[in-house]
């Protein structure tokens, strides 16, 4: 278990790790540990916030960081993915054309303008969290890494080779298993603290959830990595704007 666990974080994170051989053994589990990456980035999110308001920070500054911290502890592996999907969507181009442009190391200019856009959207949504809201944004990274992984478990493959079908190829059945598991918990845990927030949260990442299957399937056959990442980094996103909207309406009523 505990080189799964090395292997989900040096896999997903730049935090540095002991170094274990990947082989079937080492892998049978990791994607079960993957979430814990997703508690790792929302606990540095939680405690950033609130180390910035102390120090004095302005919404500006904080929002920033924020949206980088992400970025800096995943190397930017998911974002990666999320450009690559923007590039090869933006094609306009045949299935078999679109998976080629995902495996192009070369940046388009959709990819260039897409991102863009995300960071833009991430640093005004990221103005507005306030410290309750702060939690729930910490434990979408948790949310969207479970989704992830029963994504990655469960879902057809575009490709028989790359990392998602060799992750698949390495999971063990029971893993879809935990993974359901681990959601199961996550809700419940969540709508206990806040039946509305909670809802919210789980709300957004389904929606992005069933749309990422329907449009993966629809335009490239099925999943990628960069699917995958393209997934993570929308989840997280629109989680985000739900929690801020969901508290401004809060405030409202």
């Amino acid at each position: 278990m505990l080189k799964s666990i090395i292997v989900a974080f040096s896999m997903y994170s730049k935090i540095p790790m002991p170094h274990v051989e990947w082989n079937e053994k080492s892998m049978r589990y990791y994607m079960c540990f993957f979430p814990m990456v997703g508690m790792v980035t929302g606990l540095c999110a939680v405690g950033c916030f609130y180390l910035l308001e102390v120090a004095g920070m302005s919404r500006s500054a904080t929002a920033a960081i924020l949206t980088v911290l992400p970025v800096l502890i995943n190397g930017g592996i998911h974002m990666d993915g999320f450009m690559d999907t923007m590039d090869a969507r933006s094609s306009y181009k045949p299935m078999e054309e679109k998976l080629k442009i995902l495996k192009d190391p070369h940046m388009g200019a959709f990819a260039v303008i897409s991102a863009i856009v995300y960071v833009l959207l991430s640093f005004a949504f990221f103005c507005e969290v306030t410290e309750a809201e702060i939690v729930w944004i910490g434990a979408g990274y948790v949310y969207s890494r479970i989704l992830s992984g029963l994504s990655v478990v469960t879902f057809k493959k575009a490709k028989k080779d790359g990392m998602v079908a060799a992750s698949a190829d390495a999971a063990q059945k029971n893993v879809k298993w935990i993974l359901t598991a681990e959601l199961a918990l996550f809700a419940a845990v969540a709508l206990w603290c806040s039946p509305v927030m909670g809802a919210v949260c789980l709300f957004a990442g389904g929606l992005v959830f069933a749309y990422y299957r329907h449009m993966s399937y629809r335009i490239f056959g099925g999943i990628t990595g960069d699917l995958a990442g393209y997934f993570l980094q929308m989840c997280e996103l629109v989680i985000l704007i739900g929690v801020v909207l969901a508290g401004k309406m809060g405030g409202i009523l």
